[in-house]
Order: structure tokens, then C-alpha cells, then sequence
């Protein structure tokens, strides 16, 4: 087991305890967890940035190969779990991540493993959840000069703009339903010099909530649009050809992209390659 302090803001971000529990520091055990499952990839990109990637024992199928040369045992999906070969790696943490994992996370607590869920939506959170998990492996101050490099880039850097003021973008996340970008990619879209096409849902928290219609995106008549489709490559000829959208002036000028997923929907460090690519495509597109 391992001493665990939470922080104030960290947990109200994160949602893992009650605001009335937020005065209290937590402390299980004594030692430093040595044998981390991640059930998602930001939390192994956020330990290799921090120095801490030789304690993963076991992670999923979506981290990317590149980040340790030492292949690690693949235990998940997204949704799906091999809890048996978990129970095999004997891990001391587990750290799962949304409310997609919530049934993962239960079962893995039934079978006594020690479990971090975290949900962060926002790029506020983001960064409260790499200092939270810097805090666990005894990295703080590697997690905070990331997070000050991170916010260095993302918001002090030089916004575009126009004369005729900030393009409006749509981000698409998925497409059977339509679904728009989550609270921190209207953030990074902001931060980028443009505008998201629906606002109003960036404190929508699950994606079931910030379906979309087609007819509402012609109506909005987005400049640029930008599709991300989680773990499967965007069908950009498809999105130009539905119904009716070949009157949007993002499609008009041919001012519709891709960004992998990887990149800008996995809410850890590597959303900065996301944000360059998006710097980029709105710079382009003036």
C-alpha cells in the first residue's frame, strides 16, 4: 500500500471524495506504489514524463508503443478488461479513468485492488490530475514544472486572430452519433485563436450530452472542421459529402481535418501535439 496526500483542489476536480472530506489528508499505508496498472494512456504518459514508468507493470492497448522500448503485459481496452491477468501482475495501484471505466473500477475493487479513478474534463483538471499522480510516485516537482510547461505553451503563447475575429470550428469526436468536443478541447480551441461552434456544451461532461444534428452544425456553418474519432481514422470524403454540408464554408474551402485521437482526446500530456495541430489548421485556414 502507499501514503497518499490529496489536495484540496486536486480532489474536487477529480471527484474522488466528497466536498465535505476536503479539509482531511488521506494516508493508506507507508510505501510508494511500485507495481501501477494504468487502464488508460494518459496516466502512462503522465508517469514516463515524471520518471515514474518502470513501476507500470501492465497497461492498455491504446498507450503508445513508442514510449518505453520494454514491452509492458497489455491488459485492457478502453471498456474491456482481463481482470485475471491483472490479478496475475499483483499490481499495488490501479489507476482507471471516466465513467466508461466505473463498472472496471467496481470489479477491480471487489477483487481487493487498490484503485485511483480519475475524470478530469477540463484542462484545469488535466493538470490537477498529473500533480495528484506526481504527489503518488513522489515526482511533485517534476509534475508541476510539466504542468507549468503545458500551461506555458498552451496559454501564453500568440492567439491568431483576424480582421473578420476568430474562425469558428467544429469538432467532431465521434459520428454515429455526432458528438462535440469535450470541455478541454473548447479550451484548446480557444487558446488556438478560434471559436467552438457549441460552447454551450463544454461543461458537458459525458458524451452522451453533447450529441449534435446535422441540421444545428449547417446552421452554425462552421469554417473549420476538425474530426477526432476515438481509437478509429476519420472518413474526411464522408464528412464533406453528407447531406447539405457541402454549403459550409469549412467544406467549401476544403478546410476539414483530422487530428488522431492519441493526440488531442487523451487528457495528459500529449494533448500539446493536438494543440499544435490545431494552431496550425486555424492559421492555415485565415
Amino acid at each position: 500500500m502507499f501514503a497518499l496526500t490529496c489536495f484540496r483542489q486536486v480532489l474536487k476536480c477529480s471527484g474522488l471524495v466528497p466536498p465535505t472530506a476536503l479539509n482531511y489528508t488521506f494516508t493508506v499505508g507507508t510505501a510508494q506504489p511500485s507495481r501501477i496498472v494504468c487502464l488508460s494512456a494518459e496516466a502512462v504518459d503522465v508517469l514516463y514524463q515524471l520518471g515514474a514508468g518502470d513501476r507500470i507493470v501492465g497497461m492498455t492497448g491504446f498507450a503508445r508503443e513508442a514510449l518505453d522500448p520494454v514491452a509492458k503485459p497489455r491488459v485492457s481496452g478502453f471498456s474491456t478488461v482481463n481482470y485475471d491477468k491483472i490479478d496475475a501482475l499483483e499490481p499495488d495501484l490501479i489507476v482507471s479513468f471516466s465513467d466508461v471505466q466505473a463498472d472496471a473500477t467496481r470489479e477491480l475493487i471487489r477483487r481487493g485492488h487498490t484503485v485511483l479513478a480519475t475524470n478530469q474534463r477540463s484542462i484545469r483538471e488535466i493538470f490537477d490530475t498529473i500533480l495528484l499522480l506526481g504527489g503518488i510516485v513522489d515526482k511533485k516537482h517534476r509534475a508541476q514544472s510539466l504542468i507549468d510547461e503545458m500551461r506555458r505553451e498552451i496559454f501564453e503563447g500568440k492567439q491568431s486572430s483576424t480582421a473578420r475575429g476568430r474562425p469558428r470550428v467544429y469538432f467532431e469526436e465521434w459520428h454515429e452519433p455526432l458528438i462535440s468536443g469535450i470541455q478541454w478541447v473548447t479550451e484548446l480551441i480557444e487558446a488556438a485563436g478560434a471559436t467552438d461552434i457549441f460552447p454551450e456544451l463544454r461543461n458537458a461532461s459525458r458524451a452522451v450530452d453533447r450529441v449534435v444534428t446535422s441540421e444545428e452544425i449547417i446552421r452554425r456553418r462552421p469554417e473549420i472542421i476538425v474530426a477526432s474519432w476515438c481509437g478509429k481514422k476519420a472518413d474526411l470524403n464522408g464528412i464533406m459529402n453528407r447531406p447539405g454540408w457541402q454549403t459550409l464554408p469549412a467544406v467549401r474551402n476544403r478546410h476539414v481535418h483530422e487530428i488522431d485521437s492519441d493526440d488531442i482526446l487523451q487528457p495528459g500530456p500529449a494533448i500539446l501535439k493536438g494543440f499544435r495541430q490545431l494552431c496550425a489548421l486555424i492559421e492555415k485556414s485565415i
